[in-house]
């Protein structure tokens, strides 16, 4: 018997391209895809100031990509009727462990409203994402009632 999955996309162009959904839901488990700071349009927010290679030279925008992603996962959330409330994982996914560490803990709080989220969190040093100017990825994995 197949699985029943709900899936959802933002409609940014890198979905097609690359061939994957932005959140699916089965049973009572939403997994959403790693979020970046992209607005509606798809167009990268607070995006790096790059160097002659096309490496991030500065992680002063990390808190403000920070936000547009939880805004970006927020959005998904809700689709299903979920909110932050119902994350039980997130994995942070950074090019500047101390930046994001420093960023994260201002965002994160701000954006589940207390000061320590209910939620296994996990911060991973990178190389590289996505998008040259891309600082940080967020994965989400949310428990919700199974309707």
């Amino acid at each position: 018997m197949p699985l029943n999955k709900q899936t959802e996309n933002l409609g940014v162009a890198w979905e097609k391209a690359f061939g994957y959904v932005q959140a699916v839901k089965v049973k009572d488990t939403i997994y959403i895809s790693g979020q970046l700071s992209h607005d509606d349009a798809g167009a990268l927010v607070a995006p790096a100031q790059l160097d002659a290679d096309g490496k991030p030279i500065d992680f002063s925008n990390m808190e403000a990509q920070l936000h547009q992603t939880y805004v970006n996962a927020i959005a998904l959330l809700a689709r299903y009727g979920a909110t932050l409330d119902d994350v039980v994982e997130e994995t942070l996914y950074v090019l500047d462990v101390d930046a994001a560490f420093t960023a994260g803990a201002k965002v994160r709080k701000a954006m589940y409203g207390c000061e320590q989220p209910q939620c296994a969190s996990n911060i991973i040093g990178i190389s590289r994402l996505a998008f040259a100017a891309q600082l940080v990825e967020v994965t989400f994995r949310a428990v919700v009632a199974d309707q």
